[in-house]
C-alpha cells in the first residue's frame, strides 16, 4: 500500500536569459513595475532579480546565459541564435487588468506578438517579448 506524502514545496525562482542587463532591467522594473531584489555583477555579465512587488517569494533571476560553465561554444550558438529568434526562454505572467497592461508595454515599444484575446481554452491573454527575445504571456487574472 502505498501513501501520499505532503509536500511543502513553492516555487522560488525561474531563470530567463538576458543580452542586454540594462534594456532587461529597465523593462521588467519600469515597463512591469518588478522590484528589484539582486543585482550583481559587471556589464553583459550581471544577474539580475527582480520580482512582483508584494511577493518576495516569488523571483526571477535574469542571468548571462554564456556564464554556465557547462554550456560548450556551439551551445552558446545554439542559445544566441534561439534568443535572437525569440524560442530560447519564456514565462506566464497574470494580471487583473490585461488590457492596462497590454497597452503601457505596447506604449514603452516592447515587440507584440499577441493583443488580447479570448483563447478557446478558456482564458484571456496576450503575448509580447522582452528585450532578450523571451516570450512573455500574461493571463488576465478572473
Amino acid at each position: 500500500m502505498s501513501s501520499l506524502i505532503t509536500m511543502d514545496i513553492t516555487i522560488h525562482t525561474v531563470f530567463l536569459p538576458h543580452d542586454d542587463p540594462d534594456a532587461s532591467l529597465a523593462f521588467y522594473r519600469d515597463t512591469l513595475g518588478f522590484e528589484v531584489r539582486t543585482d550583481v555583477g559587471e556589464g553583459r555579465m550581471r544577474w539580475i532579480t527582480v520580482g512582483p512587488v508584494g511577493q518576495t517569494g516569488t523571483s526571477i533571476l535574469l542571468a548571462p546565459p554564456a556564464a554556465d560553465p557547462g554550456i560548450t561554444e556551439d551551445e552558446r550558438r545554439t542559445i544566441t541564435e534561439m534568443m535572437a529568434k525569440g524560442t530560447y526562454g519564456w514565462i506566464q505572467l497574470a494580471t487583473p487588468d490585461l488590457d492596462g497592461t497590454f497597452e503601457k508595454v505596447r506604449a514603452e515599444g516592447a515587440e507584440i506578438v499577441q493583443e488580447p484575446v479570448e483563447q478557446p481554452y478558456g482564458v484571456r491573454d496576450c503575448a509580447f517579448r522582452d528585450p532578450a527575445g523571451n516570450l512573455v504571456r500574461v493571463q488576465e487574472l478572473r
